[in-house]
């Protein structure tokens, strides 16, 4: 089943649910970035399924195209059908469009990057990034994962959740890393408190020790939640910095960009 199930499916809903589809995208969401080529054991050991349920999955996906098969390396890579499908949601986007020369703006007055990600099962994915040609911060492109627990846009996002759903969320965190969690359940409380005062979520080290990041959630109409983040250099972004600056301008830009997507719409 997929990971990212935070509230429990009525007997219906379960009736309803197509476990082989459901494993089928879990086998495809166990591409990183980084990754090129996966074989069919280090899918299993990702996805958590049997190996010979794997090779059946992985055989059918190459059939549809949203997977490649190399010979050479007996691995798979992501197909042509995935791209496709990807292109294809990234263009309905409107608040991309809008909030580009927003983000182009900030990241050239912080000289860091400034990113728009969505939640994909316990991580944040960039579905949109500039920065500064000074940035020096860690490089990350769209298609990008980082983890919700300890990243500024990961705790903006849980932040702007009921309190049903962040539950069940945190959760998830919670059994996904026992050992960290009482680390990750402070960070997450303070996180909060920051949020109902300040508007926004910091992480300064939290993730990496040489990033700082600042973070700031845009529920849409339709309920799903964005998050826009500025992070640099610790030595760049310091704390002061964040909160007389950086963290004002951001809540400033989110609020354009939800200004604009309501004239969009009107």
């Amino acid at each position: 089943m997929l990971k990212d199930q935070s509230v429990a499916k009525s007997p219906e809903d379960s009736r309803k649910f197509v476990e082989a589809l459901a494993r089928g995208l879990e086998v495809l969401s166990c591409f990183h970035p980084s990754d090129h080529y996966l074989g069919n054991q280090e899918i299993s050991k990702r996805a958590k399924l049997p190996k010979s349920t794997v090779s059946r999955l992985t055989f059918t996906l190459a059939d549809l195209g949203y997977l490649n098969y190399s010979k050479t390396n007996n691995k798979y890579c992501l197909g042509n059908a995935v791209i496709r499908l990807g292109y294809a949601k990234l263009a309905q986007m409107d608040i991309r469009r809008i909030s580009r020369p927003l983000m182009q703006a900030l990241a050239e007055h912080a000289q860091a990057s400034v990113s728009l990600g969505i939640r994909d099962h316990l991580n944040m994915i960039y579905i949109d990034t500039y920065r500064n040609t000074s940035t020096l911060s860690i490089q990350l492109d769209v298609g990008s994962n980082i983890p919700i627990a300890t990243t500024s846009m990961g705790r903006a996002f849980l932040c702007a959740l009921s309190d049903e759903m962040r539950s069940g969320l945190m959760e998830q965190i919670r059994a996904s890393d026992e050992q960290n969690w009482p680390y990750v359940k402070e960070g997450v409380e303070k996180a909060m408190a920051d949020y109902q005062k300040f508007g926004y979520c910091t992480s300064f080290g939290n993730w990496r020790s040489e990033v700082h990041a600042v973070a700031v959630p845009l529920t849409l109409d339709d309920g799903s939640i964005m998050v826009f983040s500025c992070s640099g250099a610790s030595f760049q972004m310091q704390k002061e910095l964040i909160e007389n600056d950086i963290g004002p301008r951001l809540i400033n830009l989110v609020g354009n960009v939800r200004t604009a997507l309501s004239f969009a719409k009107s």
